[in-house]
């Protein structure tokens, strides 16, 4: 009889150790797998050597804005507003891919929706001020009345350079109000740039003159306040590390 106490002992003995050692292994997992979640917040939460170059870009697209609204509305100089132009969409291209990079995670579909509207209006752009440009540079001799004043074949009455930028933002806008990683006034003040741009190009396509109060009150506003204002503040986020809010990771925010 005892030898049967003893061995039952012996079993519940045994069954509490492989308890504990269970235990032990399942803490050290949990563990291991906290450190592994830590470990790949931080990588996610460091700004690559891209977000940096793109926020310089970001930067200097801001600059190029400011001054070709400037040299558009002030100076009414073709040479140098022709010039400002070709660098804003230069500029425009590398920081929107930047920008791309960080808002994926949010949603991967709408952020290449907004990256491929935002390129082709950055690359329309930079043709259309490269094509003012080369008139400044070399006029065209012996140009028939009126045929200067037609529509651009590439970017007839800004579509590319406004109309497809404005809808790229406005999206891009839409992921920066759901991104922990960004304010979401600079995702709001995206919304006014944005559609500011689609304005401007239903005025340009419509109202002929640019002193008409239709499009030059957007044109003003957009070219010298808000859209240098949202890349300004655009490339100084993107070159500063991302923000953990609440010991959360940087992914999108409830709607």
């Amino acid at each position: 009889m005892s030898g049967i106490w003893l061995g039952c002992y012996a079993i519940l003995d045994c069954y509490q150790n492989c308890s504990l050692f269970l235990v032990r292994d399942l803490s050290r997992e949990n563990k291991r797998n906290e450190l592994r979640a830590t470990n790949q917040l931080e990588e996610e939460m460091k700004t690559t050597s891209f977000d940096r170059t793109g926020g310089w870009m970001a930067i200097l697209a801001a600059v190029a804005g400011f001054l070709y609204a400037i040299s558009f509305v002030v100076l009414k100089d073709q040479l140098l507003y022709s010039l400002f132009l070709t660098l804003l969409g230069f500029f425009a291209f590398v920081a929107l891919v930047a920008v791309y990079d960080r808002l994926q995670k949010i949603d991967a579909a709408y952020a290449l929706l907004a990256l491929l509207f935002g390129l082709i209006g950055a690359a329309g752009t930079a043709i259309h001020g490269a094509y003012d440009l080369s008139n400044a540079i070399n006029p065209p001799a012996n140009v028939p009345a009126g045929v200067m004043d037609l529509p651009s074949q590439v970017d007839p009455r800004g579509l590319l350079t406004f109309g497809f930028m404005g809808i790229g933002l406005l999206i891009f806008s839409w992921l920066l109000t759901r991104s922990a990683e960004f304010p979401k006034t600079l995702g709001y003040l995206g919304y006014l740039s944005a559609i500011l741009f689609i304005v401007i190009y239903l005025a340009r396509l419509i109202v002929l003159s640019p002193t008409n109060p239709i499009l030059l009150v957007p044109v003003l506003l957009n070219g010298f306040i808000v859209s240098p204002l949202f890349y300004l503040w655009l490339g100084i986020a993107l070159r500063h590390e991302p923000v953990m809010q609440s010991g959360k990771m940087p992914m999108a925010q409830k709607a």
